[in-house]
C-alpha cells in the first residue's frame, strides 16, 4: 500500500518549499491499496504552528488563516494521529504495511525531517522511505518532462486528467490528483511497479578518508558560522533530512589548531547537495549559517589522510571522539587511562588512544579517543579542566576529519623549522625614522580601528602643512591588524608642542584620541614595546610574546621597522636556507622602498617584533632584481663567513648562561673566536632584550 502524502508550510510554496525554514501547517493524505486499487479515506488536517504569521503567497494559494490554524493540534498530536488514522485505515483494506508516497521530496526531507529535529522530538520509521512520485512517473514515462520540471498539474496535464484544482480545498485536490496519475501508471498499458524507495539515513556514520579517494565537486558543501563547540553531529543534525556520505563531515581547524567555525560537509550525490544549498542561512540554535558550494579538493585537503596509523585508529567505526588538550608531555597510556576512570571506558583501551606527536616522536599534548556510546562520551566530557600532574586539560567533541587535520599538520611541521629571507626592509635615507631627543613627534592613541590617513590629516586640521614628508606612521598589532597608534613627525618640536596641545582628546568619528608629545627615540621605543603616556616612557617588557603569522594580507602597503630594531633581524644572524654551490656567493639583502612612497603623506606601517631570531612572517616586499644586482657591488661585511655554521637553540631556560651553553656542546666544535658575542646587538637593543628565550650560537 502507499499513503499518499501532501503538505504546506506557512511560507514559501512549491520548488521553494521548505528553503525559509518556515513551520508546516498543513497535512493531507489518503491510502492507495496498489493491488485491489482501493483508496481510503482522504484525511486533512491543520497544523498549529509556534508562528502563526502566513506568507502573502501561503494566504492566497491555502486560503488559511491565523485564526483558523490557532484552533489546530501541534505537530506531534498530528502526527500521532496520522499513524492512527493510517492504521484503521489499513485495516480495513485488509492491509498492514504501506510506504508514503510524496510530490517530490521537499515535504519530507526540507520540511518534516528538519523541524522535528528542531522541536525534538523523532519522527516515525514511515519517514525514513518514500517513494517520489516524480522520479516514478518519469520512469514510467521517459518522454514527460524532466523531473525536476515536474508538478502535480504538469503530470495530470500529460495524462489528459481534466480535473480542476478550484473545485476542491487546498490540499484535497492535490491528493486527488495524486491518487489518479497513479491509477494510471498501474494500467494495464504502464504496470509500472514501485520498486526502489527513497531512503533517509537515521543516523550520521563517521569514518576515515583517505587523500587517494576521488570526491565529487558537485557533492560537496561549505558551511559557515558554526558554534566553535559544533561537533559533526549537530552539523548532521542541521541538514537532518539529507543524506550525508560515511565521513562526509570534516571541521575546519585555524592556524592555531582550532575550528574556525567552517566545516565542509560531503553528500552522496548531488541531488542532495542542491537540497543542501536551500538551507542558505537557516538556524543553528541563535546562530544562523551559511551554505556555499565547495570542491572535492577542498574536502580532500581538510579531511584525507595517508597515516596508517589514522587510518587504524579510525577503522573502529561508529565511535564517538574526544580530543584531549593539554597533556603533560610525559604523559602516557596508563595516566590517560587512569584520569578518564573506570565511568568512562576507552573502546579497546590503549588501543583506543592516539597521541599526537612532531616527526621526531615528542608530543605535542594532543591525544584522541575513542568511546563506544554516547553515554561514555559524556561522562568523560564532565572531567572538561580537570587536573592531570599539574596541568588542566581540555576535553572536546572531535571528528575523524579533525583527527586527520591535526595528525596532517603536525607531521608536516619541519625538525628544525625553516626561517623566512630577512624579514622588514628598512627605509633609506632619507626616509629613515629619527633616532635624537628632540621632541618633534607626536603619537595618536586610541584611534578607531578604521581610521586611515586621510581621517588623520583632517583630524590634524591646519597642522597638517607642518608634518614632515612621510612623517605619518600607522602601527599594527600583532595579529597584523591597526592597533589604534600612530606616530607623526613634525617639522620641529614647536610644531609637536602645539599639536599636543590643541588635538589632545579631539573626537575621531566616535572616538576621542589623546595626543602625547615624544621624541623619535621613545617613538622607537615604543614600536618595541614600551609604553609611552603623560607621565613619561615605561620600557618595554624584556619577554616579547612570538607572534603567529596571520591567515589573511592584512594590508598592501609594506611593513617596515625603525633602524634600530633591524638589528635584531640582521640577514647573516638568521638560519640560512639550504644552498646550492652555485648560490654560494649570492648577493646580500638590498634594502628597497616601494614605488607608493611618491606619496607626501606615506602609509606605511610598523610591527612589534617578536623575540631575535624568531621574526613574524607578515608580508614584506622584496626588492626587485635590479635593485639586487646594484647592490651585488657595494662593500658589506657579513657576520657569518661560512654558511651552514648556525644552530638555534629554542626554549632555553631564561637563566642560561654562556658556561651551561657551552657545557652543553661539550664534545662539539664550535668558533671560540666567535661565542662570546651570540648575536651582534646594538646596546639599545640589548636593553630591550636582556634575557632572550631563544640564542643564536656560532
Amino acid at each position: 500500500s502507499l499513503v499518499v502524502l501532501f503538505g504546506a508550510t506557512a511560507g514559501a510554496y512549491g520548488a521553494k518549499l521548505g528553503s525559509d525554514e518556515r513551520e508546516l501547517i498543513l497535512l493531507v493524505w489518503q491510502v492507495v491499496d496498489l493491488h485491489s486499487k482501493k483508496v481510503g479515506t482522504l484525511h486533512k488536517s491543520l497544523v498549529k504552528a509556534d508562528n502563526l504569521d502566513l506568507s502573502d503567497q501561503c494566504r492566497e494559494v491555502s486560503g488559511l488563516t491565523p485564526e483558523g490554524l490557532g484552533k489546530a493540534e501541534p505537530l506531534d498530536r498530528v502526527l500521532q494521529q496520522f499513524s492512527q488514522l493510517v492504521s484503521s485505515d489499513l485495516k480495513v483494506l485488509g492491509r498492514s504495511s504501506y510506504t508514503l508516497c510524496s510530490d517530490g521530496q521537499l515535504l519530507i526531507r526540507q520540511v518534516l525531517h528538519p523541524e522535528t529535529s528542531k522541536k525534538n522530538f523523532l519522527l516515525s520509521d514511515c519517514f525514513y522511505s518514500f517513494y517520489d512520485l516524480r522520479k516514478e512517473f518519469h520512469t514510467c514515462y521517459p518522454s514527460s518532462a524532466a523531473v525536476k520540471d515536474q508538478t502535480i498539474k504538469t503530470m495530470a496535464e500529460y495524462l489528459g486528467l481534466g480535473t480542476d484544482e478550484a473545485e476542491e480545498d487546498f490540499g484535497v485536490w492535490q491528493v486527488k490528483t495524486m491518487v489518479a496519475i497513479i491509477f494510471s501508471m498501474l494500467s494495464e498499458g504502464c504496470n509500472h511497479v514501485f520498486t526502489e524507495p527513497e531512503t533517509v539515513k537515521y543516523k550520521y556514520e563517521t569514518g576515515p578518508c583517505s587523500k587517494s579517494e576521488t570526491v565529487d565537486s558537485e557533492t560537496v558543501i561549505r558551511a559557515r558560522g558554526l558554534p566553535w563547540q559544533s561537533s559533526d553531529q549537530d552539523i548532521a543534525r542541521f541538514f537532518k533530512g539529507l543524506n550525508i556520505a560515511k565521513g562526509g563531515v570534516a571541521l575546519c581547524l585555524n592556524s592555531q589548531g582550532r575550528r574556525n567555525g567552517e566545516a565542509l560537509v560531503r553528500f552522496v550525490n548531488s541531488e542532495q547537495r542542491d537540497l543542501a544549498l536551500e538551507r542558505h542561512k537557516h538556524h543553528m540554535g541563535s546562530r544562523y549559517i551559511e551554505v556555499y558550494k565547495a570542491t572535492g579538493e577542498e574536502f580532500l585537503k581538510i579531511a584525507g589522510g595517508t597515516s596508517n596509523e589514522v587510518a587504524q585508529f579510525l577503522s573502529k567505526e561508529n565511535q564517538v571522539i574526544i580530543r584531549m588538550r593539554g597533556l603533560p608531555f610525559t604523559a602516557t597510556q596508563e595516566d590517560v587511562l587512569g584520569f578518564l576512570g573506570p565511568e568512562c571506558p576507552v573502546t579497546g583501551g590503549k588501543e583506543g588512544l592516539l597521541f599526537v606527536k612532531y616527526p621526531d616522536g615528542r608530543p605535542t599534548g594532543d591525544a584522541f579517543v575513542l568511546f563506544s556510546c554516547e553515554e561514555y562520551a559524556q561522562n568523560a566530557l564532565k572531567k572538561h579542566k580537570e587536573i592531570l600532574g599539574k596541568r588542566y586539560i581540555e576535553l572536546f567533541r572531535s571528528t575523524a576529519a579533525e583527527v586527520q587535520q591535526v595528525l596532517n599538520r603536525y607531521m608536516s611541521t619541519p625538525l628544525i623549522p625553516t626561517l623566512p629571507t630577512p624579514i622588514i626592509p628598512v627605509i633609506p635615507p632619507p626616509y629613515t625614522i629619527a633616532t635624537g631627543s628632540i621632541r618633534d613627534c607626536v603619537r595618536l592613541r586610541g584611534l578607531p580601528y578604521t581610521a586611515g590617513i586621510d581621517d588623520i590629516l583632517e583630524f590634524m586640521g591646519d597642522a597638517t602643512g607642518d608634518i614632515k614628508p612621510h612623517g605619518v606612521h600607522m602601527v599594527l598589532n600583532q595579529q597584523g591588524r591597526p592597533s589604534g597608534d600612530a606616530f607623526i613627525q613634525m617639522k620641529s618640536a614647536d610644531k609637536a608642542f602645539m599639536v599636543a596641545q590643541k588635538c589632545h582628546k579631539k573626537m575621531m568619528k566616535d572616538r576621542y584620541v589623546e595626543v602625547f608629545q615624544c621624541s623619535g627615540e621613545e617613538m622607537n621605543f615604543v614600536l618595541m614595546g614600551g609604553t609611552l603616556n603623560r607621565s613619561g616612557l615605561s620600557p618595554p617588557p624584556c619577554k616579547l610574546p612570538c607572534l603567529s603569522p596571520p591567515a589573511y594580507a592584512a594590508f598592501q602597503t609594506a611593513a617596515v621597522i625603525p633602524a634600530e630594531a633591524a638589528a635584531l633581524y640582521q640577514p647573516q644572524a638568521l638560519l640560512p636556507t639550504t644552498r646550492t654551490p652555485q648560490a654560494s656567493a649570492a648577493a646580500p639583502t638590498v634594502t628597497y622602498y616601494p614605488a607608493q612612497a611618491a606619496q607626501l603623506y606615506m602609509n606605511y606601517t610598523a610591527y612589534y617584533p617578536s623575540p631575535p631570531v624568531s621574526p613574524t612572517t607578515v608580508g614584506y616586499i622584496a626588492a626587485p632584481p635590479g635593485a639586487v644586482a646594484a647592490a651585488a657591488t657595494a662593500t658589506h661585511t657579513p657576520i657569518l663567513p661560512q654558511p651552514g655554521a648556525l644552530v638555534r637553540m629554542q626554549g632555553l631556560p631564561y637563566n642560561t648562561g654562556m658556561k651551561e651553553i657551552l657545557s652543553f656542546f661539550q664534545g662539539y666544535q664550535y668558533a671560540p673566536d666567535d661565542y662570546n658575542g651570540l648575536i651582534q646587538l646594538s646596546d639599545q637593543a640589548r636593553s630591550v632584550l636582556q634575557a632572550p628565550k631563544e640564542w643564536v650560537c656560532l
